[in-house]
Parts: structure tokens; sequence; C-alpha cells
């Protein structure tokens, strides 16, 4: 053997002897659990905490701690792109926070993964990270939980709205990949880009083995709504149609879970109402388990919204054996989940119809049952997360 032949097989070996290299997920959400609450905050929160055996999860976001930029919880690195800002400005998303986020994602063309995952929202850090993507030639895969639509983002942001659809456009046509966070979102995304990128749908889940564990909180009540306190999710349109149920006798008491922008707003709509003595607002809600505790606590879920992109509210009402009431909005999709469920109403969208829906279930016997439909063991967080493990191509558990 010649001493050229010697110090190849000696490079080979020393190669081969190295372990390998994780197989490692970049994930870009500019909101993450528990620092900011909502459903894509727990989706990410449940599907990394189950795919950091499998992988190396790093997740990129605004810097919502204190401390160094980078930190490691429960097996899963957190890393801040750019500063924490505003994500509201005036009730609406603020486009300050969105150009800023954006930028920052150009930070990841110095990093090394081998899958780039993002949420959807702000939309703008999407074609970044397309940029990025390609660069490094990796896969790039998008979450989409909703649809807007130019119609919407001109009744939302008014003059502005037209170049706001211009960018969702844009932004779903970059992934290499879609996973629509249910089946409806991901037809309105075929409508419009066709069969030029690959969807698939990872639903949002629910723990219901926690939801099954949970007790009842001590206080109970009448009706409970969970969500962000943004206009779309219209609780104002609860407390009216309370108000009516009050006009007929009918003294029900609110929980309203959930905290945003129109909290001030509500609180003067309930005094105004003169509901302050039966609308309680609990917006520092962290904990699943509390969670579950104060909506398994009430007779009825309550969910006027006028657009959800997937309803994983509903979802969590209807595992912790409540009945449901929610509207027929033609963007709302948490009415199909509903549908399914024989506690599960869907109505017109308006404070009357909801007050009539109400009057029934409110009158009957307490309806929470310890059995939940079969059908959720569909959206447990375990079965997500194999859908979206594959979509990502990430490998069985170590």
């Amino acid at each position: 053997m010649t001493v050229a032949q010697r110090s190849v097989n000696h490079r080979l070996a020393r190669r081969s002897s190295r372990p390998s290299r994780p197989f490692t997920v970049a994930l870009v959400v500019d909101a993450v659990f528990p620092y900011h609450l909502g459903g894509r905050e727990v989706r990410y929160f449940e599907l990394t905490q189950r795919l950091a055996d499998r992988a190396s999860i790093h997740v990129y976001t605004m810097n919502w701690w204190c401390g160094p930029r980078d930190r490691e919880e429960r097996g899963v690195w957190y890393h801040a792109l750019s500063r924490l800002y505003p994500m509201y400005n005036q009730g609406h998303r603020s486009i300050k926070q969105a150009i800023i986020f954006a930028f920052g994602c150009l930070r990841l063309v110095g990093t090394r993964f081998d899958v780039l995952e993002a949420d959807h929202i702000p939309y703008l850090h999407i074609l970044i990270l397309r940029g990025v993507a390609s660069l490094k030639r990796k896969r790039f895969v998008v979450t989409w939980h909703e649809v807007w639509g130019k119609r919407y983002w001109q009744e939302y942001l008014g003059a502005k709205g037209s170049a706001a659809w211009v960018i969702e456009w844009l932004a779903m046509h970059m992934p290499d990949e879609i996973i629509a966070a249910s089946p409806e979102t991901g037809d309105r995304l075929r409508a419009i880009v066709g069969q030029s990128t690959k969807i698939v749908v990872a639903p949002n889940g629910v723990d219901l083995h926690l939801a099954r564990q949970t007790d009842p909180a001590a206080s109970g009540t009448d009706l409970v709504v969970v969500g962000r306190l943004i206009d779309h999710k219209r609780v104002g349109m609860l407390l009216e149609a309370m108000a009516l149920l009050h006009s007929q006798g009918v003294r029900v008491t609110c929980r309203v879970i959930g905290d945003g922008p129109e909290r001030t707003a509500l609180i003067r709509k309930a005094k105004e109402l003169a509901l302050e003595e039966a609308v309680e607002f609990c917006h520092n809600v962290r904990e699943q388990s509390e969670l579950y505790s104060l909506v398994k606590a009430a007779k009825v879920a309550v969910f006027p919204s006028e657009r959800e992109g997937f309803g994983a509210a509903v979802l969590e009402a209807l595992a912790c054996g409540v009945s449901v009431v929610t509207t027929s909005s033609p963007d709302n999709l948490g009415q199909h989940l509903a549908i399914r469920s024989c506690r599960g109403q869907v109505c017109d969208p308006s404070a009357e119809a909801i007050a009539t829906t109400l009057i029934p279930l409110l009158g009957s016997a307490d309806r929470r049952s310890a059995q939940v439909d079969d059908w959720l063991a569909e959206y447990s967080w375990e079965a997500v997360a194999e859908q979206v493990a594959a979509a990502l191509g990430v490998a069985e558990p170590r």
C-alpha cells in the first residue's frame, strides 16, 4: 500500500468515526408560547416538543425573553432574530413589525439546517426566507393557517389592502411545500397556486389526555369564549347576545379567556351593556391545564368569530365535553368541527341568533360529557406530529 493510499484510508476512517450530525429543523415564527398566547403558538410548542426526540429543533423568533439571544428549553433551541416589537398597532397587525422581523430573517443565511419551516404570518418574511432557502439549497416548507384574499385585506387595511394581498399572493408561491392547517384552507390555497406547489394537511391538535384528566374549575359560569381579543373574533357580538338574554330574564354569566388589542374596548362595552357583574375577563391564562379547567366549568362555549383558519378553541371545548355554539360565517372554518359533534351548534352570525340558540342549551341539564367524540382522536398532537414529521422529512424517533 502506498503512502498516498494509507493517507486516504486514514482520512476516511477518521471521517467515518465522527458522530453523524442530527437532522436540523429551522422553524421561523414571530411569536412563541408561553410568551404570547394563541392557537398557532400552542401548535408549535406542542409539535416541537414531540419532534425534539427525532431532530434538532431550532426556533427563530423575536426576542421575547430576558437574557442571551439563544436559549434552550425542554430540548428545543430558541433564537432571537430581532428585538421584540409590538405585533399590533391600533388593533391591526403592525406593518413595521412585519418589516423588522422579515429583515431579521437574513440572519438565517449564517445558520446550518436541513429543512426550513416558517409560519405564513406576517407574510413579508416568507419572501426573504425563500431567498435564504434557495441560497442554501434547502427545502422550504410553510405552515398556512388561513387564506385572507384580496377582499378581506381591503376591508382590513383599506387602501393598503391591495398591496397586502399582492404580498400574500406572492408568499403562497414561495414554498416548496405548504402545510395547511385545515382541509378547507388547503382547498383555498390550491385554488390560487394550482398544482405548482405541494400542499398537505396537518391540522391543529388537542391534548386529549390532559383534557380528560383536568377537573372543572371550582368557579362555574354559563358561557365561555376563548381567543385573542381582536375585532374579527367578535366577542362584542356575544356580549350583545348576553344583553338580549338578560332583557328576557335569562341572567347568564360569561368568562372571556384571552387577551389582545380589543380588551379595553370589550370591558367598556360590557359596562355599557350593564354586564360588568356578569362577565369575567381572564387575560393571563398560560397553562393548558388551567384553560381546560376553566372551559370545563362552563355550560356552553361560544365562538362568534367572523373568520377562523381552523378553530382550535372549538376543538378544545369539544374535547372538554362542553357544548359549542359557533356561527356560519363563510370564513369561520371552526364550524366544520362543530357540525361533526352532537354537542356542536351552528347559527347565523348575529347576536339574536346566538341568543336564540343558547336558550335551550342553557335550560337543559349539565351537558358536559365524560365521553368525547371518537373522531377527535384524529386531532391528537401525537397524530398531528406524525403528519408534520412526514412533511418535513424528519425520521422516526431516535
